[in-house]
C-alpha cells in the first residue's frame, strides 16, 4: 500500500473537510518545503531545551534532597521511579499518540480532525488521571513495598509521593499538550512553557526544603506548584483564536475512532514507560538484595544522569516527529528518510559524548548529589560498568520514535520492549547470580548492544519497504 493511500485511510472519516480545507499556515507548510537540516534544528532545539528544563525537576529535587536530607531519602526517591513511570506511561499513551495523530492529520490538511484529537485528548487524560490517582492513593504503601522500598526508605518515598499525587495529573496534562503545541507548529512557545515551571521549581525547592524545613515533601510541593503554572500557560494557548489548533465545542465528547487512533500510536511510548516501571521494580529488588539502600541510592543517581541524556535525545525526537509525521501524511518519503538520519546522528552524538563524560568523571557527577563516602564509591563503580555501551542508545530512541511517527504501532511497540523487556529482564535475573551487584550494572550495556542489533535490522527492512511502495 503506498503512502498516499495510507494518508487517505487516516482521514477517510473527514473526507469532506479535506476537500474544503484552505491553505495551511506558513508554520505548517514549511514542514513540507523547508530545508530538512534547518527544520530539524528549528524544531529540535526548543524541544531539547524544553526536555532539559523538564529534567531539571528531577535533577533539582535529587540534588537538594541528597544534600539536605540524606542517603535514605535518595533511596526513597529512587523507589518512587516505578510509580511515577506508571503515571507517565498513562499520560504518554494519550499525549504522544495525540501529538503524532495531529501531525499526520495536519499533513493531510485535516484541520477539523486535528482539533477533535485535541479535545478528545484532554477528556482522556482527565479520566485516566482520576482512575490511577485513586488507586495510588488507596494502595500507596503496598505499591511502594512491592516496588522495592525498604523499612528505611519507605517513609521518604511515601512522604514524597503523597504530596506529588495531585501534581501527577497536572504533569500529564502539561506534557501532553506541550507536545501537541510543538506538533502544531509552535516549538519555541513549547520551550518557553517548560521554563516557567522549572524556574518556579528551582526557586521553591531550596525555599521549602531548607528555609521551611519541609524535607522531601517540600520538593514534591515545589514540583506541583511549578507544574500548575506551566499547565495554565499551555492550556491558554489552545484557547486563543489565532493559533493553528484550538479547543472547540463538540470536540471533547469521546469518539471511538479518534480514541483508538490516539491509543494505537501512543501505545509504544507508553509501553516503554510501563516496561521501565517493571524493570525498576526488578532492579530495586536486586539492588536491595545485593547492595542495600546504598546500591538503590546509587542507581537513583546514575539513572538521573542517564535520563538527562536520554531526555536530550527525546527532545531531538520531538523535533523530528512533526517533520516525519507531516511528510509521511503528505507522501514525501525522501524528506522523511533524510530527517530520520539527521536525528539519528544528533542522538548518537549526544549519547556518545554523555557516556564518555560519565565514564571519565563519575565522581564529579556523584558529588553533586551526595557527600556520603560509601555512596560515592558505589556510584562511581556503577558508572564504570553501566555506560560502556550507552553510545548506542540514541539510535534506539530515534528509531522507536520514527516508527511511532509514521503510525507503525506494532513495530514501535516491539522496539520499545526489546531493550526494556526482552533483553534486560533475563539478564537481571541471570547475571547477578554470577556477579552479584556487578551483574545488575552489567545488564544495562549488554541489553543496549542486543537491542541495537535488532533496531538496525528493522530500520533497514522498513526503508526497503518504503522504497518499494
Amino acid at each position: 500500500m503506498n503512502t498516499t493511500n495510507n494518508s487517505t485511510d487516516i482521514s477517510k472519516n473527514n473526507n469532506n473537510q479535506h476537500q474544503q480545507q484552505s491553505a495551511q499556515p506558513d508554520n505548517l507548510t514549511e514542514l513540507a518545503t523547508g530545508r530538512i537540516g534547518r527544520l530539524l534544528w528549528q524544531y529540535s532545539l526548543p524541544a531539547v531545551v524544553g526536555m532539559l528544563v523538564m529534567s531539571l525537576y528531577n535533577v533539582i529535587d535529587r540534588i537538594f534532597i541528597g544534600q539536605g536530607v540524606g542517603t535514605a531519602a535518595i533511596a526513597g526517591l529512587a523507589v518512587t521511579f516505578p510509580v511515577m513511570n506508571v503515571s507517565s506511561a498513562l499520560g504518554v499513551l494519550i499525549g504522544a499518540g495525540a501529538s503524532a495523530r495531529v501531525s499526520i492529520m495536519l499533513g493531510a490538511q485535516n484541520q477539523r480532525g486535528a482539533e477533535t484529537v485535541l479535545g478528545n485528548a484532554l477528556t482522556l487524560i482527565i479520566i485516566n488521571g482520576i482512575i490511577y490517582l485513586s488507586i495510588f492513593g488507596i494502595y500507596l504503601d503496598d505499591i511502594l513495598e512491592a516496588f522495592g522500598a525498604s523499612p528505611t526508605s519507605l517513609p521518604y518515598a511515601r512522604d514524597y509521593l503523597l504530596h506529588l499525587l495531585p501534581g501527577m495529573l497536572i504533569m500529564n496534562i502539561t506534557f501532553s499538550f506541550n507536545s501537541i503545541m510543538r506538533s502544531s507548529g509552535y516549538p519555541v512557545k513549547a520551550m518557553v512553557a517548560m521554563f516557567i515551571g522549572a524556574g518556579a521549581n528551582l526557586v521553591l525547592d531550596p525555599l521549602f526544603i531548607f528555609v521551611f524545613d519541609m524535607g522531601i515533601r517540600g520538593a514534591a510541593l515545589a514540583t506541583d506548584l511549578g507544574m500548575v503554572l506551566t499547565m495554565i500557560f499551555v492550556l491558554s494557548h489552545f484557547m486563543k483564536r489565532d493559533t493553528t489548533l484550538r479547543f472547540r465545542r463538540g470536540t471533547f465528547r469521546l469518539r471511538w475512532s479518534i480514541v483508538l487512533g490516539i491509543i494505537g500510536i501512543g501505545a509504544a511510548p507508553s509501553l516503554v514507560n510501563l516496561a521501565g516501571s517493571m524493570i525498576n521494580v526488578i532492579i530495586n529488588k536486586s539492588l536491595l538484595l545485593y547492595g542495600g539502600d546504598h546500591a538503590v541510592a546509587a542507581a537513583g543517581i546514575t539513572t538521573t544522569y542517564t535520563s538527562l541524556l536520554v531526555m536530550v535525545v527525546v527532545g531531538i525526537c520531538q523535533g523530528m516527529q512533526p517533520i516525519v509525521g507531516y511528510n509521511y501524511g503528505a507522501g514525501k518519503l525522501d524528506r522523511l528518510k533524510h530527517t530520520f538520519w539527521l536525528a539519528t546522528l544528533a542522538g548518537s552524538v549526544v549519547c556518545t559524548l554523555g557516556g564518555a563524560f560519565g565514564l571519565a568523571c563519575p565522581g564529579l557527577i556523584a558529588r553533586a548529589f551526595t557527600v556520603d563516602p560509601a555512596l560515592l564509591g558505589t556510584t562511581v563503580h556503577a558508572f564504570s560498568l553501566m555506560l560502556w555501551a550507552f553510545w548506542m542508545v540514541g539510535f534506539q530512541v530515534v528509531a522507536t520514535t520514527f516508527f511511532q511517527s509514521i503510525g507503525k504501532v506494532g513495530k514501535s511497540i516491539f522496539l520499545s520492549l526489546t531493550r526494556q523487556v526482552i533483553f534486560i529482564i533475563p539478564l537481571l535475573l541471570w547475571l547477578p547470580r554470577m556477579w552479584q551487584l556487578d551483574g545488575v550494572w552489567l545488564s544495562f550495556p549488554i541489553s543496549d548492544a542486543g537491542a541495537t542489533l535488532v533496531t538496525a535490522g528493522m530500520i533497514m527492512w522498513q526503508f526497503r519497504h518504503l522504497d518499494r511502495a
